[in-house]
């Protein structure tokens, strides 16, 4: 039905001419980087996600076997010199560019908007249209914080993630496998690769679920949480490849404040075995 036309890359100048709603005549479809069921199934998912971690998942990288770091150097000045540029006028590139590291280097974090702000010199205004650029491109996605009358002293800031975590990682100056020996740094960028991919996947396969996540001011924490009803489904994400019995005191401290309303408790993990216990499943990273 109708005529389709595949074009390179989002074009925002078109989008901004376009004046009719187009309701009930439009499908969006969210065509993010790969995700590693795509990846799978086209046998070109890696073995060691810590490869994935420099190599991304843009297809140019896969369909044209190009270098990941000339890919994102010239990914990110093509974006930064006309896009960003053409939409916000930019008047000091430099900062924004300082801005987009700083939100890489902040990545599966709590995002303080002031903080970066002063850091970067610029005001908040003009931070929240940077941000707001930078999620409308689909560079970065925050995850809001979901929070109910259990718990009053939640944190209601959002964490913020990149849609690719090669990207990610040249932005943290990472240009080969053996600069990944940052076990803080580790940690942060496994935590965004599997959020990433949990969000991606719920785009390109239209499941339409809504994610958060979960923290209060003493520190317990669930790093992904999405709802059927009034029944929670959480996960623990772990760059472990060793499964703890400490792993699981954020899962059930959430259970039990949450009045046993939670249906799944499962645990991410970089180890390789499937584990169906009594009260938790056990994932590897790239299990769909």
């Amino acid at each position: 039905m109708g005529q389709f036309i595949l074009s390179g890359s989002q074009n925002f100048h078109l989008l901004e001419k376009i004046t009719q709603s187009l309701a009930g005549r439009v499908a969006i479809f969210k065509l993010l980087p790969f995700d590693n069921a795509e990846l799978k199934n086209s046998k070109l998912l890696e073995d060691d996600w810590k490869k994935l971690l420099y190599k991304g998942y843009y297809p140019a990288i896969y369909d044209r076997g190009l270098e990941p770091r000339i890919f994102y150097n010239n990914y990110l000045q093509t974006y930064i010199d006309r896009d960003v540029t053409a939409l916000t006028k930019v008047q000091d590139v430099g900062k924004f560019r300082n801005f987009l590291g700083l939100c890489a280097a902040r990545s599966s974090q709590i995002f303080n908007l002031s903080h970066i702000a002063n850091e970067c010199g610029i005001s908040q205004p003009t931070e929240k249209s940077w941000l707001s650029i930078l999620e409308s491109s689909y560079i970065i996605f925050l995850l809001r914080p979901y929070f109910e009358n259990f718990s009053k002293r939640v944190i209601k800031s959002p964490k913020i993630y990149f849609y690719d975590v090669g990207l990610l990682s040249f932005l943290l100056g990472i240009r080969s496998l053996d600069e990944l020996d940052n076990k803080q740094l580790l940690g942060n960028l496994f935590e965004n690769l599997v959020v990433a991919d949990m969000i991606k996947k719920n785009h390109h396969q239209y499941s339409l679920k809504e994610y958060w996540f979960w923290r209060d001011s003493n520190g317990h924490e669930i790093d992904l949480l999405t709802k059927t009803g009034s029944s929670f489904d959480i996960y623990e994400i772990k760059s472990t490849s060793t499964i703890q019995s400490k792993l699981f005191k954020g899962l059930d401290f959430f259970d039990g404040i949450s009045d046993g309303r939670v249906q799944n408790k499962t645990i991410v993990y970089s180890g390789e075995q499937i584990q169906n216990r009594s009260k938790y499943k056990i994932l590897p990273w790239h299990s769909d």
